[in-house]
């Protein structure tokens, strides 16, 4: 298949590459960098910013994977909350309109999302594809950024948004920010420990996207969250295990709102017990479903 991906330099985007390269998919790259170059693909130069697209390289791809957005683990001040939400909204919005009026349109959009949309419940509520949009800077981003894709899907295309969780890996996201603490033996339980990490691991996406693009009765919201959410003294003590390291030194609330803000309070003492309803109806079959063994691949 000819499959197109934005956002194809980061973290998910290199993984899912790399996957569909080996599986002998054709790859074209949505990026910003005229000159970039990696042996195998083909360039797509836009410009969300400016509304800027090559919009006549985007024609006959069968597949389009949307994952650009700006990182949400940095500090968030007035002006870089702003580029969440836009970098978010401005470039789906751009890449919806320009396939939804291409002469040979793609069958499928595959558009990211996260499961931020719910909000922070408490660890008794359950969440799947069915729940409500939560409150919130984040969700109120995840609302705005789904609702883009309409274009597409008045369009006749298949489309698709991929609530991811927390993505564990070493290379990027929150993990990577912990590693180095755990690793010299300053990990511990955040906050008050009972927040839920709804969590999946890198090398999990790759092939849930693989199962979307089979599955052609699958569309809307997909979770793509591991079936075992946990909390998040759970999570520090599993990781703890996996590292052979103590986790008794405990970051209190007031701590990390000091040193991270609005950001680390919601990234970090907010979260939400989210399931994979749709992803285990369709029959998919996850394999890194268990933390310890997930987390244990990333040693």
């Amino acid at each position: 298949m000819r499959i197109a991906i934005s956002g194809a330099t980061g973290m998910i985007g290199q993984k899912l590459s790399a996957f569909l390269l080996a599986q002998g998919h054709q790859i074209g790259v949505i990026t910003r960098r005229s000159s970039y170059h990696q042996a195998q693909t083909s360039v797509i130069v836009w410009d969300p910013a400016l509304n800027y697209i090559e919009n006549e390289q985007l024609e006959a791809f069968d597949v389009i994977i949307h994952l650009a957005g700006a990182s949400i683990g940095e500090y968030w001040t007035t002006e870089y909350k702003k580029e969440i939400l836009e970098s978010r909204v401005l470039s789906t919005r751009l890449l919806c309109k320009t396939i939804s009026k291409l002469k040979a349109k793609p069958k499928l959009l595959i558009s990211a999302s996260a499961i931020g949309y719910y909000g922070n419940h408490a660890p008794q509520e359950i969440l799947d594809e069915d729940s409500t949009a939560g409150e919130g800077f984040l969700a109120d981003v995840c609302r705005q950024w789904e609702a883009e894709t309409l274009a597409a899907e008045q369009a006749d295309i298949r489309v698709i948004r991929m609530r991811l969780g927390v993505v564990l890996s070493k290379t990027g996201g929150a993990i990577a920010k912990m590693w180095t603490p755990f690793h010299l033996g300053l990990g511990g339980i955040l906050g008050n420990g009972r927040q839920m990490m709804s969590w999946v691991s890198l090398d999990e996406i790759p092939y849930v996207v693989d199962h979307l693009i089979k599955n052609d009765k699958i569309s809307g919201a997909v979770n793509v969250v591991s079936p075992q959410a946990v909390s998040n003294a759970q999570f520090t003590k599993i990781l703890g295990q996996v590292m052979h390291r103590l986790t008794v030194l405990p970051v209190p609330g007031f701590v990390i709102k000091l040193l991270f803000g609005e950001m680390g309070q919601n990234l970090l003492l907010e979260g939400a017990h989210v399931v994979p309803r749709c992803l285990q109806e369709s029959g998919y079959q996850f394999r890194f479903a268990d933390l310890k063994e997930a987390l244990k691949c990333l040693i």
